[in-house]
C-alpha cells in the first residue's frame, strides 16, 4: 500500500525574505546564533526552507518588534521549542519585558520633560548665550 503525502514547497533564502520582509543577512545572523534553525539542504545543496521556518521567522520578527531582547526571543523559544511551556511561564518573561518597556517610557518622559522646557528657554535670536548649551555643560 503506497502512502501519498503531500509534497512539501521548498523555498529559498531570498524567498523567506520577501515572504517575511526580513533582510537576508538578518535570516543568515538569526542562523548563525540559532534562533533560527539550519535548514536542510537540496541535492544541489540550496537551503530548503519551508512553512516552519516561515512561522518561526514571524515569530522573531514580532518579537522583535515588541522590543523583546534576542535573549528573551531565546527564552520564549525555549518554551515554544519543548512543547511544554505554560502561559504562566510565558507571562512571566513578558511581564518582566513589560517591566522593562515601562521603565524606558519612563526615562524618555523624563528627558521629553527636560530637553522641552529647555528648548522653551530658547529666544531662537542670533546670540552665542543658548540654554541648550549651558544645560549640556552643566556639571551634574
Amino acid at each position: 500500500m503506497k502512502t501519498h503525502h503531500k509534497p512539501v514547497k521548498v523555498i529559498r533564502r531570498s524567498d523567506l525574505s520577501r515572504m517575511t520582509g526580513c533582510n537576508l543577512e538578518t535570516i543568515r545572523y538569526y542562523e548563525n546564533i540559532g534562533v533560527m534553525p539550519e535548514p536542510p539542504r537540496t541535492s544541489k545543496n540550496y537551503r530548503a526552507y519551508d512553512e516552519r521556518h516561515v512561522g518561526r521567522l514571524r515569530f522573531i520578527m514580532r518579537s522583535r518588534e515588541l522590543g523583546f531582547t534576542l535573549e528573551e526571543v531565546r527564552d520564549l523559544l525555549a518554551l515554544v521549542d519543548g512543547g511544554a511551556q505554560t502561559c504562566g511561564e510565558v507571562q512571566g518573561l513578558a511581564n518582566t519585558h513589560l517591566a522593562s518597556v515601562r521603565a524606558k517610557i519612563a526615562d524618555l518622559k523624563r528627558i521629553e520633560h527636560v530637553l522641552s522646557s529647555t528648548v522653551a528657554q530658547c529666544t531662537g535670536d542670533d546670540v552665542p548665550e543658548c540654554p541648550v548649551i549651558d544645560a549640556l555643560t552643566e556639571v551634574a
